[in-house]
């Protein structure tokens, strides 16, 4: 699988709701950086394990997202892609709409991620789901 489709797959998951899939997609030494996260900090994830359980928790979460406004970039390296897309997100509890910019940097060899520095607005994402 290219990149492209990788990611293709990845975006579709969170789209559909499939957060118990996801994890597959990445390698078992996999690592993700979330430099913008806050608070407290950023954070990395370690491991597809690792990744299984932040997919799990995210998926019990309050958050209905769908991927949109797609835009990937190819670079000089075949297994690298950067994708620019919106997260229109909806906070289930309320119904409330909301729009998240998203960067994501992804690096895939033999069809599975093994690096991803992501990129999301994550002040956004507090103030849709009221601070919590």
């Amino acid at each position: 699988m290219t990149p492209r489709e990788v990611f293709d797959r990845l975006y579709q998951g969170i789209s559909d709701g499939r957060w118990d899939e996801l994890a597959a997609l990445y390698a078992d030494d996999a690592v993700v950086d979330q430099p913008f996260r806050m608070p407290p900090a950023p954070i990395r994830i370690e491991g597809r394990a690792a990744l299984a359980e932040h997919f799990a928790s995210a998926g019990q979460g309050p958050l209905r997202l769908r991927v949109k406004d797609v835009l990937v970039h190819e670079t000089a390296d075949p297994e690298v892609i950067v994708a620019e897309f919106t997260y229109a997100g909806e906070l289930t509890t309320t119904g409330a709409g909301f729009e998240v910019g998203n960067i994501q940097v992804l690096h895939v060899r033999d069809g599975l991620i093994v690096r991803s520095r992501d990129y999301h607005d994550h002040a956004a994402l507090e103030r849709a789901l009221g601070g919590a």
